[in-house]
Formats: C-alpha cells, structure tokens, sequence
C-alpha cells in the first residue's frame, strides 16, 4: 500500500510535531542511504518477523534528528527540537524492512526525506492536533483533499505525572493519496492502530501510577498552586515517548508495527476488473445452483420426515453419487468420477480434430451446435466424460444436457450428450436420424494405429474412431457461420490452445446477444414473420443453418434474462413509451 503512516505529538513548547512515520520504498534505498554510508557503521541487527526482515542503517544526513546543518533539508533545526519531539536520538540508524515477496522496503525515520513528502506529513500532523479532532479529541476521524492527501487520523492520551492535567497528547495518522482505498481501509485500520494505541496507554499507566505513588503530583501542585507551572517543573517541560513508557526498544516496536500494518492492510484489498454484466453462460450456472440448493433442502426435509430402511438409503446414495440421470442434466454433473479420474484423454478441442480427423470432426462438431444427439459409445468412461468435456465448450452452459455414462439408451430430449457402454443397443431409427451423431470407439488394429500419437498419447493409441450419422455433412456444404470461424481458429497455428479457448468464448458471446435480440423480437414482440426474415439478414444468419442454431441456443438462455424481458413489457412505463 503506497501510504505513509507516522506518530504524531502535541508539545507544549513547539506545537504539533511528527515523532516516527513509516513510509513504503519501491526503490532500493531511501535518499542518502548508500552502501558506503553503512560500510563504516556498526554491524547490522537483522531479524525475521512475518516474511520482513528488518535492518538497522545509517544514513548521510537526518535533518529530523538535527544532523544536518543544510539549511534546505525539510526537518526542524536542533535548537528547536526537545526531548518530547524527538524519536531517534542524534546518530541514531534508522530501520529498514525488506519484503522478499515484493522487494518493497518499508523505511521508518522521524521525518520523510522528501521535502514534498515533508510538507504533506507535517500539514497532516498539525491539522490531526489542532482543528480535525473528534468529540471528546480522541477517537478516529478523516480528513484530506486530493492536493495533500488522504488522512486516517486517531488521536489519544499517554499519562504523564509531570504534564498539564497529567497527561499529552498523540496521534497516529496514515496518508494516502487515494480516498477510496483509505475509506475501504478504514475497519481495518481502526482495529490495528487501537491495538497499538492500547498497548502504548497500558505502558504509559504503568510508569504513571509507578511515580504517582513514589512522588504524587497532585498534592505538590495545590501546595505551590501560585507558582508558574513552566518554571515550577524545574526543566521537565518534555519527556520522551520512551521515557513515558520506559521502553527503549519502543521505536523499533513501533516500526516493526507499522511496517505491518502497511504491508496488511495493502494485501488485504484486491482490484478485480469488471466487465459489464454477468453473462448468460454465468446466469445459467447461478440458476443452476439455486435449483439444486433446494432440492438438496428438499431431500433433507424429506429424510427428517421418514425413515426408509438403512439398505436402500446406502444404494441410492451410491447411485446418486454415480450422478443419476436427473442430476445428470446439469452440466456440471461430473462428481461421478472425480475421485478416479485419470488425467484428461482429449485436451483440446484442436486435439480432437488432429485424433479424428478434419472431416469426421466437422460433422461432429455441426451436430453439436445444432443441438443434435451426440452418442459417445465406448469401454473408457474416462475417454466419454473426456470428449464431453472438450465438446461442450462450443455451446452456451444452458444449452448443455449431460449422462454421461448409462446402461440403456435415453431420448433426445433428456439429454444431448449421451455416453453409452459398447453392449447398449440403439434404436434403428436414431441410427438413422438426421439429429443424430454416433461416435463408436473401437479397439484399433494394428495397421489403424496413430502413429503420431505413439510418443506422448498411449491412451488415444489403441483406439480408432468411427463417427455416423443419418444426415452426414457433405464436405461443400457452408453449414452455420461460427463452425467455420471455429475452424479458421483450430488449423491455426499462430494460435496458442489458450487464445482458441478465448476466441471461442467471444464467439459465443457474439452468437448469444444475436440470440437475443431475436428472441426479444419474436416471443416478446410477436412481429411477424417478413421482420424476422429482414432481422436475420442484418444479423448476418439468414442461412439455414444459422436460424437452426440461433433457435437451439435460444433454449439457453436464463430465466432471468426472459423474466426480466417478459416484466419490461408489462410495466405500464414500457408500454407507454411504445406507443
């Protein structure tokens, strides 16, 4: 997270001051710190804390410690600083944390180097000690514009026995430019910076409750109540955090804590890109799982009501699991064969056409986006749910009807992906039907072998493929318009199988808004049929094959899209605009 979070303090002497900030470094080292500025220093204290490992350096010039008598650095000059103000004494390293993940450095310092930086962290801090201050002046609040940033401020009390009213003032701030993030960040870094903020005050009420009960003030001041408070307290006008809280490690607690909070609170948040609506393909699955969420409430509700025999319950349940052919109509039924699943036989839609053959994968793939039956029959369920796999990608999820294995032949109707044992008998008329496709696998003989795949496919090498239809496709025949840019993708080699995959995805996008727009125009609109024909050539579908298909995948779409459309027309506004 590009942020800067620091520790502010009210002096009673100079006003609001900034103690100790954490800032985030994408370069390698802050201005000033060189290797030779190290060199020559103590050797470094390095530790491991959450993935950061944290260092001491030194560097060149710290105009916040009062190192530097360069009049331009940012930073006040020594005469102006006193022991409340100061965080790191004179030559004091500052503290490094480098992130091996992202090679981020998180610098920690009394001021930033940067003169700009400087200037909006110091207009930060006064404005969190003076005028943006909560009910009650302590508590969070935020404050900021786009020229100077976005400020989280909390501010809070530490004790002290020898202040005004026995205790001063602090606050922790962090700085963003952007709004919305600090704004989203805000739970976040409530509950991180109120956890420091505690175990600073439990510190400090330790130390306070130590000296009040060694020397109380309270008594000693009504005694000497017409002496001067500043001249009274004999030089301890300030004191340091440190001092206040009697830990001299505190500064580096401090950076450690801040150093993690900036990393947490920068990877707690993502950017997702979104793209407009959510498809149908993604309506449909949501649908999907909503059905099946209440049938599973269902069955559940159902069980509490009876209770059938132990026996049955355990082979229903088996067959269940094997996905029965009601649940098989959900695309995403593939659970039967999870556990036991070798790896995928056919990986890609381009490896199916290399394995069948352009011909025999062109009829396949036209009875596929027709809507046609596709029988699979074969030994390998593993080689069925493979091929169903690959091949449903070419159709809208709602258009999808899977069993993918059975016993007995299922009608058109209940499914258009049937994968059978080679046993099952077919009905002659399906065998002869001009909406139907059958895949037969068979054992390969020795002069059929692929003798391309010997090297790296021993699964595809003992088969042979012989694919038949009632209507084969002739090989001159244009047939539907996204079949031949499917193609035009597949025997392309400059294309990766990743760009193919989002080439389909775009492909179907484009065909389903065409869906659209046609089912909105003849089941919602009723127009007649010379407007339809009109509309098919301005979609370019006019051909046969294009209206066949454009009607199939019509049954895909969502019952939200349809519902939604069917709601517009009957909404008095819808049609008054009409007419």
């Amino acid at each position: 997270m590009n942020a800067i979070v620091a520790l502010c303090h009210f002096c009673e002497l100079h006003g609001p001051r900034t103690l100790f900030c954490t800032e985030v470094l994408h370069s390698p080292l802050p201005q000033g710190a060189s290797s030779g500025d190290i060199s020559g220093q103590n050797e470094q204290a390095e530790e491991e804390e959450g993935g950061i490992q944290m260092s001491s350096r030194i560097r060149s010039h710290s105009p916040a410690e009062g190192a530097s008598a360069d009049s331009s650095s940012p930073g006040p000059k020594k005469s102006d600083m006193c022991e409340g103000c100061r965080s790191l004494a004179g030559g004091h390293p500052g503290y490094v944390s480098h992130d091996k993940e992202t090679s981020i450095k998180y610098v920690s310092h009394q001021h930033p180097n940067h003169p700009q930086l400087f200037s909006i962290v110091r207009q930060a801090c006064v404005r969190s000690l003076s005028c943006e201050v909560c009910p009650g002046r302590e508590g969070p609040i935020f404050f900021g514009d786009e020229q100077h940033g976005f400020v989280f401020s909390h501010t809070f009390f530490i004790k002290d026995s020898l202040a005004r009213g026995f205790q001063r003032w602090y606050s922790i701030i962090t700085i963003m430019m952007d709004r919305i993030y600090l704004i989203n960040s805000w739970p976040f870094l409530l509950g991180k910076i109120r956890g420091i903020i505690d175990e600073l005050q439990g510190k400090a009420l330790k130390v306070f409750e130590a000296e009040q009960y060694g020397c109380p003030q309270r008594a000693q001041r009504m005694n000497t109540a017409f002496t001067p408070f500043l001249h009274q307290r004999n030089g301890n006008a300030a004191r340091s955090l440190t001092s206040l809280t009697n830990d001299e490690n505190l500064w580096a607690c401090l950076h450690t804590s801040f150093a993690w909070l900036l990393k947490a609170c920068g990877s707690r948040l993502t950017e997702k890109l979104l793209e407009g609506a959510p498809t149908e393909d993604t309506l449909v699955q949501m649908e999907k799982l909503a059905d099946l969420k209440e049938e599973s409430e269902g069955w559940d509700g159902s069980e509490e009501e009876e209770k059938p025999s132990s026996q049955p319950d355990v082979v229903e349940g088996q067959e269940l699991s094997k996905c029965s052919p009601e649940t098989s109509l959900m695309p995403d039924c593939n659970s039967w064969n999870v556990a036991h699943r070798r790896l995928s036989v056919f990986r890609s839609l381009r490896h199916m056409r290399q394995v069948l053959g352009a011909s025999a994968f062109r009829m396949l793939a036209w009875h596929v986006l027709m809507g046609n039956q596709v029988i699979w029959k074969a030994r390998d369920m593993d080689l069925v749910q493979s091929a169903f796999d690959v091949l449903r990608t070419m159709l809208p999820v709602g258009c999808v009807r899977i069993i993918p294995y059975s016993d007995q032949y299922e009608e058109a109707y209940r499914c258009n992906f049937l994968g059978l044992s080679p046993h099952v008998q077919i009905p002659s008329h399906i065998l002869s039907s001009e909406f139907a496709v059958l895949v037969e696998v068979r054992t390969a003989t020795r002069s059929s072998l692929y003798p391309t795949l010997f090297d790296d496919e021993q699964s595809l090498n003992k088969y042979e493929f012989v694919v038949t239809s009632g209507s084969p496709v002739a090989a001159d025949r244009v047939g539907p318009t996204i079949l031949n840019k499917i193609e035009a993708a597949l025997t392309n080699q400059n294309l990766s199988v990743d760009v193919v995959d989002q080439c389909l995805v775009c492909l179907k996008e484009e065909w389903m808004n065409k869906v659209k727009v046609l089912f909105k125009f003849t089941k919602v609109d009723s127009r007649p049929k010379e407007d339809t024909q009109k509309l098919l050539s301005i979609l370019g579908a006019a051909e046969e094959d294009n209206v066949k298909l454009l009607k199939f995948w019509m049954t895909g779409l969502s019952k939200t899209y349809k519902s939604h459309l069917m709601s517009t027309v009957r909404s008095p506004t819808s049609s008054e605009s009409r007419n």
